[in-house]
């Protein structure tokens, strides 16, 4: 019986997500659909050192939110320098972890939007931060 109560929960929760993650349409009464700001990026990856000793690697998902149209053009044009300056800076940051101890997310959420305001040459785009995963 616990199965059947799991299994109806997990499809529940699915169809919520579902419905949340669709798009709004646009209104009949004629407005203009609305602007996708996010972009999302690929994951960046820093090696790490792991309380055992043994190498590791940090593994973080990355976003942008620009509403600005003109500074949305410039970040897709300058994804691969994006990329660079975010393994640059993770790198950066990983170099700084503890053997063993979890990543200051906070500080690596900083370290990374001063990077995408340095890649992009101005403010404006806000950096997201994902998941963040040091195996």
């Amino acid at each position: 019986m616990e199965r059947r109560a799991l299994l109806g929960l997990a499809v529940t929760a699915t169809a919520a997500t579902l419905s949340v993650a669709r798009p709004a349409s646009a209104s009949s009464e004629g407005g203009a659909a609305p602007v996708a700001t996010y972009q999302r990026l690929p994951i960046v990856t820093a090696s790490i050192l792991r309380a055992d000793g043994l190498r590791g690697v940090l593994s973080i998902e990355t976003g942008l939110d620009t509403p600005d149209a003109a500074l949305r053009a410039r970040v897709l044009q300058s994804v691969p320098r994006l990329r660079a300056a975010y393994a640059t800076a993770a790198q950066t940051f990983a170099n700084g972890l503890r053997p063993g101890m979890p990543p200051d997310v906070d500080r690596l959420a900083a370290l990374l939007q001063a990077a995408t305001n340095t890649a992009l040459g101005r403010p404006g785009a806000r950096f997201l931060l994902g998941a963040v995963l040091a195996v």
